[in-house]
């Protein structure tokens, strides 16, 4: 798995890494910015899926399934051991639940929490909207409607057919999720963001408590499916006391259960 962004400065001692994963339609590079605005003891890796930016030529995912087994296996790795969070806007909320997931089931290990942003909970979700016919004019005024995706990519036909061509790939693998009636509920606290005008309701966000055992935080911020763009500052500053408060109250509780 390739990310958006190297590591080559070093991680310091202590930090939590938040693997950050895309939303329909974008690459990694979304993220990129995040790097230079979250606070000491927070490191943005950004995750890239196949498809896009760094990984270009490589062909786009079948399934949600088949995606998600070595995306958990390429965020162990990229933890390497350090700590870490999750964190998915829209698809890549869903993205995010699902390596969580598989990671607390088939490989021993959870990360430090997870947070979502502008996706209702899996419970409560249906993927009626991404259904066929996916062509081209209704991807455009999807785009146009969500807002996020800058006048320039609409005005060069081949960024403009590229981006559509990604967000009808990822459209199908929105389609494709099914939450699994036997899946166990998350250890991990989950940290719930959504856009006040957002066509994501209040409800939906509210469901992903469903989807834990941890506790569970909400935020609402002035907006709408960008709501993390349109306020970036007010949105980073939230996002880091979530999970480095939380990492702070976890990090004791951990070192007495491996003490026991």
């Amino acid at each position: 798995m390739v990310y958006g962004a190297d590591r080559a400065s070093p991680v310091v001692s202590g930090d939590l890494l938040l693997l950050c994963l895309p939303c329909a339609g974008a690459s990694a590079t979304m993220y990129l910015r995040w790097r230079r605005t979250l606070p000491a003891g927070l490191r943005v890796v950004p995750v890239e899926l196949p498809g896009r930016g760094a990984r270009i030529g490589e062909p786009f995912a079948a399934s949600y399934d088949g995606l998600v087994g070595p995306l958990a296996q390429a965020c162990l790795r990229a933890a390497g051991g350090a700590r870490f969070a999750l964190f998915g806007h829209s698809m890549g909320a869903l993205l995010a639940y699902g390596v969580a997931c598989r990671l607390q089931a088939e490989q021993g290990g959870r990360p430090a929490a997870l947070a979502v942003s502008a996706c209702a909970a899996p419970a409560v979700r249906t993927g009626d909207r991404y259904a066929e016919p996916l062509d081209d004019a209704r991807l455009i005024a999807d785009l146009r409607a969500q807002g996020g995706t800058p006048e320039a990519v609409f005005a060069e036909p081949e960024l403009l057919r590229l981006t559509l061509d990604v967000l009808r790939a990822d459209y199908r693998l929105c389609h494709g999720f099914h939450r699994s009636a036997v899946a166990a509920p998350l250890a991990c606290p989950v940290h719930v963001f959504g856009g006040v005008r957002d066509r994501i309701t209040e409800q939906e966000l509210q469901a992903w408590s469903l989807e834990t055992r941890g506790p569970v935080t909400q935020d609402r911020f002035e907006g709408g499916h960008f709501f993390l763009r349109e306020g970036e500052a007010g949105f980073l500053r939230v996002l880091a006391e979530r999970l480095l408060r939380a990492d702070a109250l976890e990090r004791p509780l951990q070192a007495l259960a491996a003490a026991a």
